[in-house]
Parts: structure tokens; C-alpha cells; sequence
């Protein structure tokens, strides 16, 4: 992926095997492209909780993501409770992070601002 292409225009491209695990520096110079995203303890994955007012906005927001992952054919692992989902992107094919986890947190907060 180009630094040249915004995160939330890019899209993702099959990725398997451990050459396309991200290295610390470059996940490090990616995270300030996803606001509020973290990384997870283990630092293997991305992580966000989205906060809604009920629990219809956040099924509305789950399915407007499963449409979103399923077209790039990159899922997350989704907490779904009344008011919040917690958003976990990693790439399972290559033992970590890849630039598609990127992809889809940065089209995951377009799609909730």
C-alpha cells in the first residue's frame, strides 16, 4: 500500500505468511493514522470500543460493518453488547498485524464518524 492513498481508501489484499506481518516500526508509524485505536497487550492486534446511545445505532453499526469487512474480505472479531462493540482487527494468515487491519480501522472510523 502506498502512503500516498489514505487508509480508508485503500483496499485490502489477500495476505498469508509472515512477510506481510508488519514490523513494530511500521505498526508504530501506522497508529497515528487510526485515532483511538490501540494496540492489544499481546501487540498483535488493533482494538477500539464503539459507543452508542442504544442498541439499535449499534446493531446498525455492526451490520453496516459486516457489510464493509465482508466486500474487502477482511474480518474483525466483534464484542456486540446494548450500547458498545468492540472492534479487534488482526490478520490470523500472518501471525500478527498486516496493512489490511489498518485498512479496515481506518474504513471502520469513517464509517462511525
Amino acid at each position: 500500500m502506498s502512503d500516498l492513498i489514505a487508509l480508508a481508501d485503500a483496499h485490502c489484499t489477500p495476505r498469508k505468511g509472515s512477510e506481510h506481518k508488519l514490523s513494530e516500526a511500521r505498526v508504530r508509524e501506522l497508529l497515528p493514522q487510526v485515532p483511538g485505536w490501540e494496540l492489544a497487550e499481546d501487540g498483535h492486534a488493533l482494538v477500539k470500543t464503539f459507543k452508542f446511545p442504544d442498541y439499535y445505532r449499534t446493531m446498525a453499526f455492526v451490520n453496516a460493518l459486516a457489510f464493509i469487512a465482508n466486500r474487502e474480505d477482511h474480518h474483525p472479531d466483534l464484542g456486540v453488547h446494548y450500547n458498545r462493540c468492540v472492534v479487534r482487527f488482526s490478520t490470523h494468515d500472518v501471525g500478527g498485524l498486516s496493512e489490511n487491519d489498518f485498512i479496515l480501522a481506518a474504513k471502520t472510523e469513517a464509517l462511525s464518524g
